[in-house]
């Protein structure tokens, strides 16, 4: 959007900053999101973009991050952020959410969305090149975007995202969806508004691939405009990505000569070791029970308020958790004050089983849930549970477990059977969508109508509560086409208290985020989204 043109949403927006109706950090989500640049939102507001601490960039090092190595797919179908940070060596995308609020262009130079949020214009960045020396162009972009529309792809959580430019018939790219108009302007007709596109763009699986990628591992074929290669890539131990000499970056930045991913597996102990032993320099992340641990050694803490959370959900597929008394009843069981502060040692807020959070500028503000272990008891005994023991699964990273281990403790205290099974997560991920009652870390999404839309929706290849209400569907598609937080709240509400009515979750807290570094590398800061920002990041100088 050109800085000139003011969309009406961000006017509206700018006013309710200066009512104090938003936080500065809401007005430059949304500004940004609707196309505003961040400098630009900075100065509506009076306000100037930070810039980074003044140390020169030093060239070269070696960067060694902590981090569990996963097996790389199809992006489309990634369903974690440690796939995409790997891939982010050699692979872009075309926004980016940044830690201040903003969004911003990576491989998008300028957007602009019409006031009915159904019309996109895309302005993408020249002057990039693919490593293999093609021209980045609208021709690249248009294949993502058909790959992404194809819901008739197992596990493709982007088909959710790009939704709008669907034929609802086919699950495929709809006809005049994409309107080419040079080699780097695309505009962007969508069946339905949808004011959170550009968030899905910034979004882990929406790595941009080269026109020619057609599936599997990419890393086989690196062909990216980022300013690395991967060199090694052996799952369960190490990952590696080094600088490629033949290809010249289209920014500043890719300082590094070497990055290494090693995996300690899920045991925080293990990372206090390499610490220890100086094996790494940064941590993926730091859980909470070894935050003070990392502290007193000496490395320097960052840290992030997020709307990263774990859903302790119940597959409604699958019986006893068909019968929505019984999911009410072990939600009524469970305080998630008493969650969080046995799970995260209280570093976090407390969830309100809804999986909207406080961040999300249209959080509907609601009553905490109710806890009430003796109705509780009640409910599962008139529900012919008397005597039932009710399985929950888990991975075996430490966090989780021990949110499980809390929430099975206080079902017990209120008389109801409770059995737990731990898994490693090779196994665990192997059917996560498929387990009857089980627990499943989200990442944060700038939008909660996001959420609901990746993980709720009866069509979405992340729905593993199986919610399947025609009502929840419909205020969903209604809510992505309000551009406007404070009138989406009020669908949003509606969306919230279904959730709570139908008991599809105990959602108990929301994280803060932590990691540590030694103090060798700039730019390692923790992100929400735990993008690792690897062009960026450089020595000390």
């Amino acid at each position: 959007m050109k800085n000139e043109q003011i969309h009406p949403g961000i006017a509206l927006y700018a006013r309710e900053y200066a009512e104090s109706k938003l936080s500065r950090r809401d007005f430059l989500s949304r500004a940004t999101m609707l196309g505003l640049s961040a400098s630009a939102a900075y100065g509506i507001i009076g306000a100037t973009l930070p810039t980074p601490a003044a140390a020169a960039p030093v060239a070269g090092g070696t960067l060694r991050v902590n981090m569990e190595t996963k097996g790389i797919t199809d992006p489309r179908i990634w369903s974690w952020t440690e796939m995409s940070n790997f891939c982010r060596g050699w692979l872009e995308y075309l926004a980016l959410f940044n830690r201040d609020g903003t969004v911003s262009g990576d491989l998008l130079e300028s957007w602009e969305i019409n006031d009915t949020a159904d019309v996109y214009t895309l302005k993408l960045r020249q002057g990039v090149t693919w490593n293999n020396g093609d021209a980045f162009t609208a021709e690249d972009v248009v294949h993502n975007l058909t790959r992404w529309a194809d819901g008739t792809v197992e596990g493709n959580s982007m088909a959710s995202r790009v939704a709008a430019l669907q034929d609802p018939d086919t699950k495929m790219l709809a006809d005049g969806a994409i309107e080419v108009i040079d080699d780097h302007t695309i505009q962007l007709n969508l069946r339905n508004p949808d004011i959170s596109l550009i968030a899905g763009f910034s979004d882990y699986p929406a790595a941009i691939v080269h026109r020619s990628y057609d599936g599997g591992d990419p890393s086989e074929t690196p062909i990216g405009t980022g300013a690395y290669l991967p060199v090694q890539n052996q799952i369960g131990e190490i990952q590696v990505l080094e600088k490629n000499p033949d290809h010249t970056y289209w920014r500043e930045g890719g300082y590094l000569d070497r990055i290494e991913f090693i995996d300690f597996g899920t045991d925080q102990s293990a990372l206090v070791a390499a610490i220890d032993s100086d094996e790494i320099d940064l941590t993926y992340q730091t859980g909470a029970d070894f935050v003070e641990i990392v502290d007193s050694i000496g490395w320097q803490q960052s840290s992030v308020v997020t709307a990263n959370t774990i859903a302790v959900r119940f597959n409604q597929r699958d019986a006893p958790y068909d019968n929505v008394e019984v999911r009410r009843a072990l939600q009524l069981a469970v305080d998630n004050n008493k969650v969080l502060e046995l799970a995260l040692n209280s570093l976090g807020t407390v969830g309100e089983n809804h999986h909207v959070s406080i961040v999300h500028p249209e959080y509907a503000e609601m009553a905490p849930p109710e806890y009430d272990p003796a109705k509780a008891k009640q409910m599962i005994d008139a529900a012919g549970h008397a005597d039932t023991e009710f399985e929950l699964i888990s991975i075996d990273t430490q966090w989780q477990s021990n949110t499980c281990d809390a929430v099975a403790a206080q079902l017990r205290d209120a008389g109801i059977g409770v059995s737990r099974k731990i898994l490693p997560g090779a196994t665990f991920w192997n059917n996560w969508l498929g387990y009857p009652w089980s627990a499943t870390e989200w990442g944060p999404r700038p939008l909660g109508i996001q959420i609901m839309q990746l993980a709720y929706k009866s069509d979405a290849a992340w729905n593993e509560s199986g919610l399947n209400s025609a009502e929840f569907d419909a205020l969903v598609d209604e809510g992505m086409g309000i551009a406007d937080a404070d009138a989406r709240r009020e669908t949003m509400a509606k969306l919230q208290q279904i959730m709570r009515d139908e008991g599809v979750v105990i959602q108990p807290y929301w994280r803060s985020l932590y990691n540590h570094s030694n103090g060798k590398f700039a730019n390692t800061e923790m992100h929400p989204f735990y993008r690792i920002d690897l062009h960026d990041i450089h020595l000390v100088g």
